[in-house]
């Protein structure tokens, strides 16, 4: 395109005419400059010929400088400002521009201003003022636009209410969002996806599961597309719902979606957050164009269930194909290592980071060091790293030591730990509890009374954990000493059954009756007392599984001829015959 200086001539016979098609061009050059002085010289014949008070012009302008790649806020609001009589796309044009920029509040204010000139909204300003209360946190903002939606009768526009839909989900209130999907007089993919996407963030992942099954039933007859599958996957990989996820897979091959990278992507991941590392490979294997989170999918997955040499295997031939591996990578690799206990390995890998690759460790990298060194006993060398790493400790990475010095029972470290996470006020529940056990181990009684008494003056109190077991597609979930379970009764009687046949087996109770009802001990009662024998059982738990429930499992494999697999919060156990896959390194 020629630029706008050497159209002089051209906007002089656009001002002699009168006709609209011959002011067609001026609208195509607005629409397609990308020079700031180009835009300077069309502002100023737009003001010297008055078109500028011709919405068919300033409208188009004034998008062209509101928006991106070249989008000027100040700019355009000298513009807007230029404009006598503003109508509802001018205005629109702004409420956008400012929900897309770092002050989003702003186009709020610009809404509400547009209403006090007495102009009425449209649903697209409705949509854009709501995007900008998403973006600046505005719950009370959001519920008045909802209001003036409903006065204004765009109750009914499906565009717009998905994008109210949103607003509630963003606000973590999954319950107006549904009650807004109700209130829809058409539903469409893209309204299923956002209260699906609301569902999984919002920690409702079996209703969002739900929802997959609904919208395809006879009364809705909603077909599911690639972002759907993408929820969906990402919802089977938090509740380790394999079955689920495995007919999610047979959707996505049979309408043809197998050929998305972001897909197969995410089938690995949720094949190894379910435990079947064998089919999460298969998939990885068949992606024909894998970039970086496909390799670092895979290296996760080994990774998580304790197969740290695989997953440096893996990098290894991910550095040959040439893709260069991100920070992400590297927290997969070295928490491999840290689950492994290859601790040459990863001390060799995290020097190589900055030097090779030119990744500069985060706090996440230092963590997965400090984990592996007090895993190995090397505490005081975890320490001393924490003090001397190039960033800000936070609570996660006292907490990882923390962990370490209750399994070695080192308690003076445990309490310099414990004053690291005062000063941080980052201290919870679960770490007093460590300290606790830190002092029961070596019989110090006094100081675990003085523990449970500051945790009883602060208030403190632990959260039950809790466990899922996947059972003909259907999740059921289970708590200590769990009362609830509509069969709780029948899965006593069988945890007492089977505790018996473990200890004829070897299986010896190392916390006595409280470590009886543990959660996942219960989930693993229900399998037996459902499933076939031989039956594989998955259990996912919320918390890092003990070391009685950890012997449990080991000793049933063995005696009941099962494999089980339990994802704790750290890294999957795989129990098979009698042993776990992480060899009792954990």
């Amino acid at each position: 395109m020629k630029p706008i200086s050497s159209h002089s001539s051209s906007l002089s016979h656009f001002a002699s005419q009168s006709n609209q098609t011959h002011l067609e061009p001026l609208i195509s050059v607005i629409k397609s400059t990308t020079q700031r002085t180009q835009l300077l010289q069309i502002h100023a014949y737009l003001l010297r010929t008055s078109l500028l008070q011709e919405s068919t012009f300033s409208v188009p302008f004034l998008n062209r400088i509101s928006l991106p790649p070249i989008q000027n806020l100040n700019y355009s609001l000298q513009i807007f400002s230029q404009i006598l009589n503003p109508n509802v796309m001018h205005y629109n044009t702004m409420i956008r521009a400012y929900s897309m920029s770092i002050h989003p509040e702003r186009g709020f204010y610009v809404y509400r201003d547009m209403i006090r000139q007495g102009i009425r909204p449209n649903p697209q300003s409705s949509s854009f003022v709501t995007k900008s209360c998403i973006r600046s946190s505005s719950l009370f903002r959001g519920l008045q636009i909802h209001a003036r939606i409903f006065r204004d009768g765009h109750h009914s526009d499906t565009l717009l209410l998905t994008t109210l839909m949103d607003f509630y989900s963003s606000s973590g209130n999954s319950n107006n969002a549904h009650k807004v999907f109700d209130e829809m007089p058409q539903r469409d993919t893209i309204a299923w996806n956002v209260l699906i996407s609301c569902y999984t963030r919002n920690n409702r992942t079996r209703d969002a599961l739900h929802l997959f099954d609904t919208m395809q039933s006879q009364e809705h007859k909603c077909k599911p597309d690639d972002v759907t599958c993408l929820l969906t996957l990402q919802a089977c990989s938090n509740l380790c719902m394999l079955e689920f996820g495995e007919r999610v897979h047979e959707y996505i091959k049979h309408h043809g979606y197998n050929q998305s990278l972001n897909l197969c992507n995410s089938l690995v991941s949720m094949y190894s957050k379910c435990g079947d590392l064998k089919k999460a490979y298969e998939v990885f294997q068949d992606i024909p164009n894998k970039d970086v989170v496909s390799w670092t999918s895979m290296i996760s997955g080994f990774a998580s269930s304790g197969y740290g040499q695989e997953a440096i295997n893996v990098f290894k031939e991910m550095v040959k194909t040439g893709i260069p591996p991100d920070e992400q990578t590297f927290t997969a690799l070295l928490s491999g290592c840290s689950h492994s206990g290859l601790i040459n390995e990863a001390r060799f890998i995290f020097d190589q980071m900055e030097k090779q690759f030119n990744v500069t460790p985060n706090i996440h990298h230092y963590g997965c060091i400090v984990d592996l060194m007090g895993r190995v006993g090397l505490l005081e060398d975890a320490y001393n790293l924490i003090i001397s790493m190039n960033c800000t400790p936070d609570a996660t990475i006292w907490r990882t030591l923390l962990g370490s010095c209750k399994l070695h029972s080192h308690f003076d470290l445990g309490e310099r730990v414990i004053n690291h996470l005062i000063e941080l006020k980052g201290q919870e529940a679960g770490d007093y509890i460590l300290l606790l056990n830190i002092y029961h181990s070596i019989g110090n009684f006094e100081k675990v009374m003085e523990i449970r008494k500051l945790m009883k003056e602060k208030g403190i109190q632990t959260t039950p954990s809790a466990s899922t077991i996947e059972i003909k597609g259907e999740i059921h979930e289970f708590r200590v000493d769990d009362t609830l379970h509509l069969r709780i009764s029948e899965v006593y009687e069988k945890l007492d059954e089977i505790e018996k046949q473990l200890k004829i087996g070897g299986y010896v109770e190392e916390i006595g009756g409280k470590g009886r009802y543990h959660s996942e001990k219960l989930a693993m009662a229900f399998g037996v007392l459902v499933t076939p024998p031989r039956t594989k059982l998955r259990v996912a738990k919320d918390l890092r599984i003990c070391v009685d429930c950890h012997n449990f499992a080991k000793v049933f494999s063995g005696v009941y001829d099962r494999e089980v697999v339990i994802r704790d919060r750290m890294r999957f156990h795989h129990f098979r015959e009698g042993r776990c896959s992480c060899n009792d390194f954990w």
